[in-house]
């Protein structure tokens, strides 16, 4: 069964990362740039475990498992503005934006994200897609972030839909658990969607 949209769904709320843009690939060769720069290999299991959290607790991930010295926030500015200089090599993640454009000015569209409100903007906007959503929350505009729920629930209460209704499209363990306990509908999109390089575990 391919990726669908519930029936009862009044509204809808997309991860970004893994989701929409297909970026995990241009984030692991950005983590390893800073951990050239800092002399340390990026394990991709930590990207396995923490997709849909915050870069700053990225950063505070590696400084402890690599017994770094450095400042987590001074590894945040290295680590995004590298991303930011690679925006051009993101792709789309075609089987999720075409229910996007699909249901564009029919449902409510959401971006819940753990992304920097900066590093949102960037790819919604490379990916030429940043004019379907209706709201747009991102690490920047919630204290806890996924799996807390609060992203989901900021979503809901700017579209004006009770939680119960929304549908969420997520790649994430995190951010999986996050819509099931704001009590949304959600759909791991990973069984359905062909990353190309990158292996979702």
């Amino acid at each position: 069964m391919g990726l669908h949209v519930h029936p009862d769904a009044r509204a809808l709320i997309f991860d970004l990362d893994g989701t929409l843009s297909n970026s995990l690939p241009v984030h692991m060769a950005t983590w390893n740039k800073v951990g050239e720069v800092y002399g340390f290999k990026f394990d991709p299991q930590i990207m396995l475990e923490m997709t849909g959290r915050a870069t700053i607790e990225f950063a505070r991930r590696v400084v402890e498992q690599y017994g770094l010295s450095a400042d987590p926030e001074e590894i945040v500015k290295l680590k995004q503005q590298s991303f930011w200089d690679s925006a051009q090599l993101l792709e789309p993640v075609h089987e999720i934006i075409s229910i996007v454009k699909e249901y564009f000015g029919k449902l409510p569209l959401a971006v819940g994200t753990g992304a920097s409100r900066k590093s949102t903007e960037v790819q919604l906007v490379e990916l030429q897609i940043a004019h379907y959503f209706d709201v747009i929350v991102t690490a920047d505009d919630v204290t806890r972030h996924k799996p807390n729920p609060d992203t989901f629930l900021k979503c809901a209460e700017l579209m004006g839909v009770e939680p119960a209704k929304c549908q969420v499209f997520e790649d994430g363990d995190l951010g999986i658990e996050a819509a099931k306990k704001a009590g949304m509908m959600v759909t791991d999109v990973r069984p359905h969607i062909n990353y190309g390089e990158w292996i979702h575990s």
